[in-house]
């Protein structure tokens, strides 16, 4: 028996975790009325919330530090290769953004959502703030990253980031290795971290669903549900209208470019981890056509770059758990989170479930209420399969445009070939 309990995987416990706090939050609401079943339950979905928000700084200065530091001296020797693909992913990325922006407010899968009371309070304060552009940019640089880190300001911190990498980019000798190597160690220990919180992600969703069901009825999970019909949808519409067109302007053919992604494709579909996916897809891209110094560049560097699922998701989620408070934001608010969520992006590995520390850094910036984090965790594992693989799907075209774009001969009559074959 206990080794039957041991072989069910953490997305298995996440999903029999939210039935089980299903049927508590039901009874509650129903059966159970007048109980503080609740008020119970609900500091433990906050331990989980907490050490989820503990996770945020060390994790994303390090991974950005490593992402800009760690391919200096590959910047210098294809410097052009590198603007040409954080230009190729910023646009890309953008455009993922807002048509996560556009499928949320058009279907409004939050609306109807109680998250907590806690959340009138936190709508009436976000009303009460005036967001512009300039205070956007003003209140990003800091005035001491240990002020910016213990308040969490995730703005703040990317901007230290940014430059420190910046510097230690330009440095050489020993000194630059040990900051490396440590900032790369800080990288691998917090993943190993959030590992580690990830095991508590049971308890603390269960509580999270019994809490909210308790409050609003059995009715909320439907929202769930519109929530990840929401994603999916706007990650096909975002395949099919951004992805092909992009491949066939790049003449990039697609039955070639699909028999050897398929594969990794899978993986990373099933694992929920581009990781792990990423060995098969540098392997298959190399048989496709693309040069391997393209793929050695341009699959690494986009996953922390290029992470087209996993923003689209957080602009979806992100106005989700908006929606869900009652907060009402402006267009100009949301294109301001958006740009926001560009910023904190960067710089976090596509590794399973990271993007839940840049939805939680979010929130926490526009004091949007963290509560719905554990919410959206419920059916996490359904849509972390879509984005993670939707990831893969893009970095793996990036590098073909790369190809393509940087005139390679030989690669394009290889992938028609490749092609020809399959």
């Amino acid at each position: 028996m206990l080794a039957r309990l041991r072989s069910i995987s953490l997305s298995q416990w996440i999903l029999i975790s939210m039935v089980v706090g299903t049927l508590i939050g039901w009874a509650d609401h129903t059966l159970w009325t007048g109980t503080d079943l609740g008020r119970m339950l609900d500091p433990v979905s906050q331990i989980f919330l907490r050490m989820i928000k503990s996770i945020v700084v060390p994790l994303v200065f390090s991974a950005l530090v490593v992402g800009i530091a760690g391919h200096g001296d590959d910047l210098k020797r294809v410097g052009r290769l590198a603007f040409k693909s954080i230009v190729y992913f910023e646009a890309v990325t953008s455009i993922a953004l807002f048509i996560g922006l556009a499928a949320v407010n058009l279907i409004r899968p939050g609306v109807g959502v109680d998250l907590h009371a806690a959340s009138a309070d936190t709508g009436r304060q976000l009303a009460q703030t005036t967001l512009t552009v300039s205070g956007v940019l003003e209140h990003t640089v800091p005035t001491s990253f240990f002020d910016a880190a213990a308040r969490n300001e995730v703005l703040q911190v990317v901007f230290f980031a940014v430059l420190f990498g910046i510097g230690l980019a330009q440095m050489t000798g020993k000194k630059k290795e040990v900051m490396l190597s440590f900032c790369d160690a800080l990288t691998d220990v917090m993943f190993k971290f959030t590992g580690l919180v990830m095991k508590f992600a049971p308890f603390g969703i269960g509580a999270a669903i019994a809490v909210t069901v308790g409050n609003s009825g059995i009715g909320v999970l439907k929202n769930l549900l519109v929530l990840v019909g929401t994603l999916y949808g706007a990650l096909l519409a975002f395949v099919l209208l951004v992805l092909v067109p992009i491949a066939l302007l790049a003449r990039v053919p697609l039955r070639g470019f699909w028999h050897w992604v398929k594969e990794p494709w899978l993986l990373a579909f099933s694992t929920a981890s581009s990781e792990a996916a990423l060995p098969v897809a540098m392997e298959n891209l190399e048989k496709f056509g693309v040069p391997a110094r393209i793929v050695a560049f341009v699959l690494p560097t986009g996953y922390s770059f290029n992470l087209d699922g996993s923003t689209l998701y957080l602009a979806v989620a992100s106005v989700f758990v908006a929606q869900a408070a009652g907060v009402p934001m402006t267009l100009g608010q949301q294109v301001l989170m958006m740009l926001t969520l560009m910023l904190t992006s960067k710089g976090v590995a596509a590794v399973p479930r990271a993007s839940l520390v840049i939805l939680a850094g979010a929130l926490a910036t526009f004091g949007l209420p963290l509560e719905g984090v554990a919410v959206i965790l419920g059916v996490d594992a359904l849509m972390d399969m879509a984005r993670t693989s939707v990831n893969l799907l893009g970095n793996c075209l990036a590098s073909c445009v790369m190809a393509r774009w940087e005139r390679d001969v030989t690669a394009g009559s290889l992938m028609e070939l490749r092609e020809t074959r399959a």
